[in-house]
């Protein structure tokens, strides 16, 4: 591999190293990993041979100087590797050349010509790339005289370049220099060290590049384990802000904490910090979103500072969440751990690389509070900051539940409240001699929230959020709500009772009205038929009277008379 500005490059296969040194070590030169006994070494060198052949190809030598041949292939079995194998396969050799300094005596020019002919000539036997010298104190410890030791030093390291061979060299910590002869890293293209130190007995194995001549490459402490996978580093002081943007939303898992973002849910790749007192319900609301998750057949993995998985699994059972059927499908993975079995800095490099191995859509950490104990304020600030940016890199909704020592906490010890895009705050308050839990959605940055408190509830049928019940004295939970209710709804049948009262005395005035308005008729249909019966025998009596009055004329003989009549009559 060849960098941008032209070095060649040997990737050793360990993961996250490659990527500080933008390729791997330096090709056809003498790279320098010095360090105290125990941080790593020889493992650092061992990995680099092995994954040298496997993944490029690139046969190697390794010439061992304290460990026997068989104690190097045991060692590296427990990782994985199969050096045995390849050793008969003869891709890699492996030279033990043992150097007694009472056995040997400076005189005249003495030099290390036995040990170049011995090393060309396993070089020759499996057409060696890389080669591994550990640890060239013992090399050296055989010389008592600084110029000749200095002038053998930099005719080994010569004599290595001149045959192009991509070289590591292990050495051990000098005091107040980087290796006990002080020399070999002014003549090393590449210079690595490694630290293992214990505080507050807690260890920790960091790894810095001192020096790489020609090309850039990460200068800061990076955190490097040492597993059942092997050697890996985590680069995880090169995150920064450059991730992207989602627009879709996904459910908490409680569909009344949803409901008061305008939208519906969190934005994806959000991190959503969940404080609240002890008992609150922090990491009940934190199991909502990781089953949500596996319920949307997404994967979400669970960190644990405080519970085993096995018991988590268990009292979420209270709440109607069977999280156990979700690790059996491979879609919950739980990880738990006390905050004090690592240091901040391998907790940091553990959860990286599981969330890398797991890929999930959900993480949980329950709760980030735990590790006040484990460094200062700066020190948790700053690796909660690098899983938030590594969490937002690669698209994943991150939960952190933090434990608040007082009610109103409106803040969290590690400092982490202004990096995250949503903050739900849960209290416990005692009212009327009870205790009642309440939730707010202080921050739900992008989108529009409500901001009332609302009543939180737990039962076997999950978590649910009471719409808020205002008193004069304020938001009124648990029997004192019910109470508030309860008197509302006899206010409410009291006031119903008194309407149906005003409107039955409406309604029966109405009904007498109406009679009376009948009666009135009556007497008036009555007045008008009788007014009607007069007329008519009015004209009655008139019609006789003038009958009479013609049958009178006539009988006079005055029919003239009588037809007047009978006109008039008619």
């Amino acid at each position: 591999m060849t960098s941008q500005l032209g070095i060649g490059k040997s990737p050793t296969g360990i993961q996250g190293f490659d990527e500080l040194t933008l390729g791997g070590l330096p090709t056809g030169r003498p790279s320098l990993v010095c360090g105290s006994a125990g941080c790593g070494k020889t493992l650092f060198a061992s990995t680099f041979l092995i994954n040298g052949v496997r993944d490029h190809g690139e046969p190697g030598v390794f010439v061992t100087f304290e460990e026997r041949p068989e104690d190097i292939v045991n060692n590296v079995a427990s990782l994985g590797f199969e050096l045995d194998k390849l050793i008969e396969e003869e891709k890699i050799a492996i030279e033990h050349i043992a150097v007694d300094p009472s056995e040997v005596a400076e005189i005249g020019d003495y030099d290390l010509e036995g040990l170049f002919l011995r090393l060309e000539l396993a070089i020759d036997t499996v057409g060696a790339k890389r080669v591994v010298l550990d640890t060239i104190e013992s090399l050296f410890s055989a010389f008592s005289n600084p110029a000749i030791l200095r002038a053998e030093i930099r005719r080994l390291f010569d004599w290595l370049k001149e045959r192009g061979l991509t070289t590591v060299i292990t050495a051990e910590r000098g005091d107040g220099a980087l290796t006990r002869q002080g020399l070999e890293e002014y003549v090393s293209d590449c210079v690595i060290l490694l630290d293992h130190r214990v505080e507050n007995q807690i260890s920790t194995r960091r790894l810095r590049i001192v020096k790489y001549r020609g090309t850039a490459h990460g200068t800061n402490e990076y955190p490097f384990l040492i597993d059942t996978d092997g050697f890996s580093v985590l680069p995880v002081s090169a995150l920064g802000l450059l991730h992207q943007v989602h627009e879709e939303r996904i459910g908490s898992g409680v569909p009344d904490l949803d409901a008061m973002m305008t939208g519906g849910g969190f934005f994806r790749g959000s991190s959503i910090l969940v404080s609240g007192v002890a008992g609150a319900g922090k990491s009940s609301l934190a199991a909502h979103f990781a089953a949500a998750a596996c319920a949307r057949g997404e994967r979400a993995m669970y960190f644990s500072f405080e519970e085993a998985a096995d018991q988590a699994v268990r009292n979420m059972r209270s709440l109607g969440l069977d999280l156990g059927r979700w690790r059996d499908a491979g879609l919950l993975r739980f990880m738990a751990t006390r905050p004090t079995f690592y240091s901040l800095e391998m907790h940091l490099a553990v959860i990286l690389r599981e969330v890398m191995r797991f890929e999930p859509s959900v993480v949980v950490l329950d709760p980030i509070s735990a590790f006040t104990e484990s460094g200062d304020r700066l020190e948790v600030q700053s690796m909660l900051l690098r899983i938030v940016d590594f969490l937002k890199n690669r698209g994943i909704t991150g939960i952190f539940t933090h434990l608040a020592h007082s009610q109103n906490e409106a803040t969290t010890d590690a400092g982490l409240s202004s990096l995250m895009d949503g903050w739900v705050l849960m209290l416990n308050r005692e009212v009327n001699g009870e205790f009642n839990r309440e939730l707010y959605l202080l921050k739900a940055r992008g989108m529009a929230h409500s901001n009332q408190v609302r009543e939180f509830l737990m039962s076997d049928r999950g978590i649910s959020l009471l719409p808020p019940h205002l008193g004069e004295g304020g938001a009124l939970t648990g029997t004192a709500r019910k109470a508030e209710e309860a008197r509302l709804r006899r206010a409410e049948i009291e006031r119903q009772t008194e309407l149906g009262r005003l409107q039955q005395q409406i309604e029966q005035r109405r009904r007498r009205a109406r009679a009376q308005i009948e009666a009135l008729e009556a007497e008036l249909q009555a007045e008008e038929i009788a007014l009607k019966a007069l007329v008519e025998s009015e004209s009655a009596h008139e019609r006789q009277r003038l009958a009479d009055a013609d049958t009178l004329a006539r009988s006079r003989g005055n029919e003239r008379f009588a037809d007047l009549l009978m006109n008039k009559g008619e």
